[in-house]
């Protein structure tokens, strides 16, 4: 089975990677086949080697000019477009994706390399007692942690997977597919409540998983299970606002004071990040989503490919309010820029993203230095907000003091007093769509609450039955992915695949 291929590759590859410095991509110091396996340096190196696959997050695609694993999520949503059609966009535009479409295929393998990675660490971690049984379990946290990263994507990308808890010994498994409800018991939440008995400290500044980050990801996690796809019960909705409250009473971070602070790389890690996918211009592997999101071919950056993979729609940007800062020239979006090497400005078709824009990269190095953001303090404000609306049956005084802070910042009013649960659950919903966008959240955002806010009416739609800006209509099967045609020539286990593929 090629899952399970994937997850030896991850072993293999793992065992030769850096004891020193896990975010870098070409170790300085190797596991060597005579090294001593039951060293502190042995341990760390397995907690490590789990990080290494989120760079996943932002995979480049083969075969496609522009492609990144990134696009496909963005793609999705109808509420973005393209200057390449070697990304594929097309077929997604319009909805007539298949098993056999770009993406799917390489987030499947990028998330199982990860799985694969972190079940090394759990298995070989306990066996190594040259460490104190504090370290051993807060390295065990992180393993767990980004293990129940990696299938909460599986999951909410494809629903029944293989569940893989244990390092392969051979080549010789071709799994089933499990219920998502089941990894969800068996594995995510399991993983992160044994990672939240630990001692990780509440913000990590190096990078690695942090209990602001467990409790983060408990919180989204269970939001989601409560929600459409498992509907797990309504506790789960004041399981996900304890969990988020954590996070925010822990005094561990902060609203950056201005939107340009994200695109600053002396912040990483720090201020209202909570966790981030490490890059560095210094290594060999920087942040690809500067190059990727630049005007294509407008001569602007230094980078030989400007991409212009993805940027909004007219009728998105239409959308914000009326004096959003968010909208405002280089907040999350910009529309001109000074040419290269000359002092001409280059004036857009419209606006672009710039959250992810590294002006020293651009003007200077091609190197951005900027991680990538999976969780940051607004995104839990507005996790809160929803999860203890829904569990109280009416905002509370934090609720809607959270989200009129993200508001306030974005230069607009409070949210009204007397707000209904209903129209404060709107609300949350609509700042989650301004806020964080272009994050790779708002698609999980309309399969989890099967609502799609429209642009041209301001209505909230049903998922399915939703017509796109594009005239393409949501149907029951594109609340999943397909499970790709790669994996399933491999392991025809892995057939039925999801209804309508």
């Amino acid at each position: 089975m090629k899952t399970s291929k994937n997850i030896i590759i991850a072993i293999l590859v793992l065992l030769s990677c850096s004891c020193k410095k896990f975010l870098e991509t070409t170790p300085t110091n190797f596991i060597s086949p005579d090294a001593n396996l039951s060293s502190a340096k042995a341990a760390r190196a397995y907690a490590n080697g789990a990080y290494q696959y989120l760079q996943g997050f932002l995979a480049s695609q083969d075969g496609s000019y522009g492609g990144n694993v990134y696009n496909l999520m963005e793609f999705l949503t109808g509420k973005a477009n393209s200057d390449l059609g070697q990304t594929g966009f097309i077929n997604f535009q319009n909805l007539n994706y298949n098993y056999t479409s770009f993406y799917f295929d390489t987030w499947w393998r990028q998330l199982y390399l990860g799985v694969g990675s972190c079940n090394l660490a759990l298995e070989n971690i306990p066996r190594i007692n040259a460490i104190t049984d504090a370290d051993k379990a807060n390295m065990l946290a992180e393993a767990h942690t980004l293990r129940a990263l990696f299938y909460f994507h599986l999951v909410r990308m494809y629903g029944a997977v293989p569940m893989v808890t244990q390092v392969p010994t051979n080549l010789n498994l071709n799994l089933s597919r499990t219920d998502a409800k089941k990894i969800y018991d068996s594995i995510i939440i399991p993983d992160l409540t044994t990672a939240a008995q630990s001692t990780l400290p509440w913000a990590d500044n190096t990078g690695k998983v942090s209990m602001g980050f467990v409790q983060s990801l408990l919180a989204d996690v269970y939001l989601t299970y409560a929600g459409a796809a498992i509907n797990g019960g309504s506790q789960y909705y004041a399981l996900s606002a304890a969990a988020s409250k954590a996070v925010i009473t822990s005094g561990s971070y902060s609203l950056f004071q201005n939107y340009t602070d994200m695109n600053n790389p002396q912040n990483k890690n720090g201020g209202e990040f909570i966790f981030q996918v490490q890059y560095a211009a210094s290594v060999p592997s920087p942040n690809p989503l500067t190059p990727l999101l630049i005007p294509n071919f407008s001569g602007i950056s230094q980078y030989a490919d400007e991409y212009g993979s993805v940027y909004p729609t007219p009728q998105f940007i239409a959308s914000f309010a009326p004096g959003d800062k968010r909208i405002q020239e280089r907040q999350f979006f910009y529309t001109k820029y000074k040419k290269l090497n000359s002092p001409d400005t280059v004036v857009f078709r419209g606006p672009y993203i710039y959250k992810y824009f590294d002006s020293t990269a651009v003007v200077s190095t091609a190197k951005s230095d900027l991680n990538y953001t999976l969780y940051r303090l607004a995104d839990v404000y507005l996790l809160y907000a929803e999860a203890s609306n829904r569990a109280e049956g009416a905002p509370n005084a934090d609720a809607k003091n959270y989200v009129n802070l993200i508001r306030q910042r974005a230069n607009l009013g409070p949210i009204p007093d007397g707000i209904s649960q209903t129209d404060f659950e709107h609300e949350v919903w609509l700042e989650r769509y301004f806020e964080l966008c272009f994050e790779n959240k708002m698609w999980f955002d309309m399969i989890r609450t099967r609502k799609v806010h429209n642009d041209i009416t301001g209505n909230w739609d049903d998922f399915v039955g939703h017509t796109t800006v594009y005239n393409a209509t949501f149907a029951q099967k594109n609340l999943l992915f397909p499970v790709p045609k790669l994996e399933i020539d491999v392991n025809p286990n892995l057939l039925p695949n999801n209804p309508g593929f």
